[in-house]
């Protein structure tokens, strides 16, 4: 007679089913999230092979759906709906965040997505810098080391392309220093926006669907005020009635951005700070692979070499970290990572 499993078996059991259900959620959300990216912004649509040009569009799209479930969150867990902190700050977020999206939508059009994903990994150097700054933090050297290992890497990956990308936007070197000169914007601005958002959590007891709520609902009214000012938003819904293709791509978009971050909040109170990290890593890893074979981009030697150097540092740096961040509660764990309220991971 077969003995009965033992509670040690039946909670590593219950565990692996929440580890295998946080990285699924995760990988494949962002993978087709970066994978729409990339069609919406570089891949024509209907007969006449016109491209979407509208990026803050698609802030709005992504924004007012967050806004609108951590709404519905908060009401359903019977939280309150009063903000917390001062509204300025929750603009001041939502401000930062706008033009980190916009920045990354951006340069899509004149970067491949591969490009994008890698330099995306820079983002600790300008969070060392603003946490500096803000926050009057010290890092170790170790830090700085693998900062310096990720910025050759990401140089190599950017400097060493395989052949001319083909992009609707090309101006052959023109177009990849203003892509590169977007992708410092989104980094400048991503760095900010983590580093106020610790700063937030820090100073207020503010629950995380309470700042989601607040800062989306900012960049809701921020959006749709630059759409109007622009004269987008009617083009922009033009196109989408016009092509029901993107209409589809852009709410599925924006379905899987907001659903990511309940995997990405899900993982970090579940598993902490050191799972998270290394989880997004191999996300990344797998974006740039998917992409490179769907759409077509080739990779040269260079830009292999930085890859593995830039990922080599990246889990690295998962696995350096003191042992004592791992027992921290999960309102400092989140706290550490920044709350991802996003929407561009």
């Amino acid at each position: 007679m077969a003995e009965p499993p033992s509670p040690a078996g039946k909670k590593d059991n219950k565990l692996l089913l929440k580890g295998a259900f946080a990285v699924t959620g995760i990988m494949s959300t962002l993978i087709i999230y970066g994978i729409l990216q990339e069609r919406i912004m570089r891949v024509p649509y209907g007969p006449n092979k016109e491209f979407f040009k509208y990026s803050l569009f698609l802030v709005f799209c992504n924004r007012i759906t967050t806004s609108a479930v951590s709404a519905g969150t908060l009401l359903v867990s019977k939280k309150a709906l009063d903000p917390v902190a001062p509204f300025y700050k929750y603009c001041v977020v939502s401000i930062s965040n706008i033009l980190t999206t916009t920045c990354q939508y951006e340069a899509l059009k004149y970067v491949s997505f591969p490009v994008q994903t890698l330099a995306k990994c820079a983002k600790m150097i300008p969070v060392m810098i603003w946490g500096t700054l803000i926050m009057q933090k010290k890092y170790k050297g170790r830090d700085y080391l693998l900062a310096f290992l990720v910025t050759i890497g990401c140089s190599l990956f950017i400097l060493f392309p395989a052949s001319e990308e083909m992009s609707p936007y090309s101006r052959g070197r023109e177009s990849t220093v203003w892509g590169v000169s977007l992708m410092v914007g989104y980094l400048g601005f991503d760095g900010f926006t983590s580093t106020f958002q610790d700063k937030l959590f820090k100073g207020y007891d503010m629950e995380i669907h309470n700042q989601i709520f607040y800062t989306t609902l900012c960049s809701c009214v921020l959006s749709l005020t630059g759409l109007i000012l622009q004269g987008h938003l009617i083009m922009a819904i033009d196109f989408v009635s016009r092509h029901s293709d993107c209409f589809f791509d852009i709410a599925l978009l924006s379905t899987v951005a907001t659903a990511s971050q309940f995997f990405i909040s899900y993982t970090i109170r579940t598993f902490g700070a050191l799972t998270f990290a290394t989880i997004m890593t191999t996300r990344q890893l797998a974006s740039i692979f998917l992409s490179c074979v769907w759409f077509g981009h080739p990779l040269s030697l260079e830009q292999f070499i930085g890859a593995v150097i830039v990922f080599g540092s990246l889990y690295t740096r998962s696995f350096w970290r003191d042992k004592p961040q791992k027992l921290l509660s999960s309102e400092n764990t989140e706290n550490e990572d920044s709350i991802p309220l996003k929407g561009n991971p």
